[in-house]
């Protein structure tokens, strides 16, 4: 009974001093990995993302209609936590909205609205409303209508207190492809449209996916509205 007993303790001593080693082995991993210290490449395509003044970064990403409808709401919530409750100002903050994917035509000015608006509609699945047709303008640039999913927190409002907004190229070159098949006019002639009807204080970036990503890595906290 007696040899039993001690093989057994020294059974367990060998298992306490693996498990010792083991958690050493893992600890010591885990170190060299936090001493390596990781660091993103940097690429001067995003170096607008560095250049934004502020001491808060805050990128809300969008990707449906009505992700992007909510967007500005979100954003006038965040500024405005800021001043009420922080004793803060608009200027603290680096925030951008990114308009990407069936979201992206909310980039687009009120005259895209006009001429494209039916073909933004179903892809976005943003109608309007009160017509259940499509919107002729706009629509989060549509102050008046509190119905709508911003609440009346528009593009232009946001915009007036430094929000910045990035606008997937991707999703654009594909909206000027899937319109000029509908209408048998040229994609690069309604891409150029597009671009050159941009909303103010925007950029184009080459994915809206990517550039999200890569927002992170410039320390941007990431938000998905919808």
């Amino acid at each position: 009974m007696k040899d039993q007993n001690d093989k057994l303790m020294q059974r367990r001593k060998l298992l306490t001093g693996m498990g010792v080693a083991a958690a050493g082995v893992v600890a010591g991993s885990t170190t060299a990995n936090a001493q390596s210290g990781f660091k993103p490449a940097r690429h001067s395509e995003d170096q607008w993302m560095d250049d934004l003044p502020g001491t808060h970064r805050a990128w809300i990403d969008t990707s449906s209609g009505l992700s992007g409808m909510q967007a500005p709401h979100f954003a006038r919530n965040i500024l405005s936590s800021n001043v009420n409750a922080y004793g803060g100002d608009d200027s603290d903050y680096a925030i951008v909205i990114c308009f990407r994917s069936y979201a992206t035509p909310l980039a687009y000015s009120d005259e895209m609205w006009l001429k494209y608006g039916e073909y933004f509609g179903s892809p976005m699945q943003l109608m309007d409303p009160k017509t259940g047709d499509a919107f002729r303008a706009n629509p989060a640039n549509m102050a008046d209508r509190v119905d709508l999913d911003h609440g009346g927190d528009t593009v232009d409002k946001v915009t007036a207190r430094g929000a910045q907004f990035a606008i997937c190229n991707a999703a654009t070159r594909w909206y000027s492809g899937y319109i000029a098949e509908a209408t048998g006019k040229n994609a690069e002639e309604i891409y150029k449209e597009f671009v050159d009807s941009a909303i103010p204080n925007s950029r184009f970036v080459a994915a809206g996916v990517m550039a999200t990503t890569r927002a992170q890595e410039y320390g941007y906290s990431l938000l998905y509205a919808g």
